[in-house]
C-alpha cells in the first residue's frame, strides 16, 4: 500500500528526532506546518516541558503566510530571549527547509537565537 504525505512526513521527522533532542542548555526548536497556520515551541526534551510557544494566532500581521511565518519566528525568538534562551536545535519537523519553515528560520534568527 502506497504512504500518504502525512506518513511519509511522520517517518521523516522520526529520523531526524533520533539525531535532535533538546537539552536543558540548548533545547529543540520544532516547527509544526498546518494549511492555515504556523506553530513553534521550544521544547526541553529531557523533562519532557514545553519552555516557550508561539503560533500564527498570536500575530496581528494580515498577509501572505511567509510574512506570517517571519513573524511568528521573531515572536518565539523574544520570548525565548524573556525566558533566558539563546541557543536552540532547530527542528524541521520532517518539512522541507523550504518556505514557511525557512521563513520561522529567519525570523528566529533576526529576533536573535542562534541554531
Amino acid at each position: 500500500m502506497k504512504r500518504t504525505k502525512q506518513q511519509s512526513r511522520r517517518r521523516i521527522h522520526l529520523r531526524v528526532r533520533k539525531k535532535v533532542s533538546g537539552t536543558p542548555d540548548r533545547p529543540r526548536l520544532c516547527v509544526y506546518r498546518s494549511n492555515k497556520s504556523i506553530y513553534c515551541q521550544i521544547i526541553d526534551d529531557l523533562k519532557g516541558h514545553t519552555l516557550v510557544a508561539a503560533s500564527s494566532h498570536e500575530t496581528t500581521i494580515e498577509g501572505s503566510k511567509i510574512d506570517q511565518a517571519v513573524a511568528v519566528g521573531k515572536l518565539v525568538a523574544e520570548k525565548a530571549k524573556s525566558a533566558g534562551i539563546v541557543d536552540v536545535k532547530f527542528d524541521r519537523g520532517g518539512y522541507l527547509y523550504h518556505g514557511r519553515v525557512k521563513a520561522v528560520a529567519d525570523g528566529a534568527r533576526e529576533g536573535g537565537l542562534q541554531f
